[in-house]
């Protein structure tokens, strides 16, 4: 199976080095596709970008049906023409569309939190996200609807299908009309409340009749490829929901 969410040293986050990576994915008979980060206009200068051209010209050589070459692009409506550019002048074979910055606040940090009750700030996220998603038609999956789970200031961080289900219902329904696929991140899945909070969030994608999903694990580190790979399966079937990858923009399906 294809681990469809990876960074290395592209990526401002992640010191991996390509080699790295490529003998983890040897060890555990994974094959991998990497997916550096790119969130244009980024609130701190020269922060998550790369140079494409660098990036395929160094890893284009490596290029095989193992390894194959991708990008995560952050959404936001001030993004959306410069970001289709990219995507459009480049060889991607995949493209994961998510929501890292809302209100030009990084997620990660605590100033988009401050002054916010959680139900404010987790809807502001989902507003954002239903906006990029309604535009950035040119994305093949919509990444991490859990992010903001990961990184907010409250007690409880986990996010709820129930607190929030008319507006992550129009977030399905606009994926299932563009024919965008939504991501399982296995990053949070060594927590067992956040596996049970996410299956009302992609049982009711289901429903509403969505049918693909690409799983990733979100590594930056050797030791993450590939985690949680047996959940995620188990996860997938549970939802009734169809593993997918993506090579040459093109979409293909797993065999588990």
């Amino acid at each position: 199976m294809y681990d469809t969410h990876v960074h290395t040293e592209f990526s401002t986050d992640s010191k991996m080095k390509l080699e790295e990576a490529m003998a983890k994915a040897v060890i555990d008979n994974k094959q991998l596709i990497l997916t550096e980060h790119m969130d244009l206009k980024y609130p701190q200068e020269n922060q998550f970008i790369f140079d494409v051209n660098e990036y395929f010209k160094q890893y284009g050589k490596f290029r095989s049906d193992d390894l194959l070459l991708g990008i995560e692009l952050g959404m936001t409506e001030e993004c959306l023409h410069e970001g289709k550019g990219i995507i459009d002048s480049h060889p991607f074979d995949f493209v994961i569309g998510s929501v890292h910055v809302v209100e030009n606040f990084d997620l990660y940090y605590e100033d988009f939190y401050k002054g916010r009750e959680k139900g404010e700030a987790y809807g502001k996220y989902l507003e954002s996200m239903l906006t990029c998603v309604k535009n950035f038609h040119f994305v093949d999956s919509m990444g991490h609807i859990d992010y903001i789970a990961r990184y907010g200031r409250y007690e409880d961080k986990e996010i709820y299908y129930h607190e929030h289900s008319e507006i992550m219902d129009e977030i399905f329904r606009m994926l299932i009309a563009n024919d965008t696929s939504i991501e399982l991140n296995t990053r949070r899945f060594g927590q067992k409340a956040a596996i049970e909070n996410l299956l009302p969030i992609y049982k009711r994608y289901a429903e509403l009749g969505g049918r693909n999903i690409t799983v990733g694990s979100d590594a930056h580190t050797p030791e993450a490829i590939g985690s949680a790979e047996k959940l995620a399966k188990e996860f997938a079937e549970s939802c009734k929901l169809k593993i997918v990858y993506y090579k040459e923009r093109k979409i293909e399906y797993e065999k588990v």
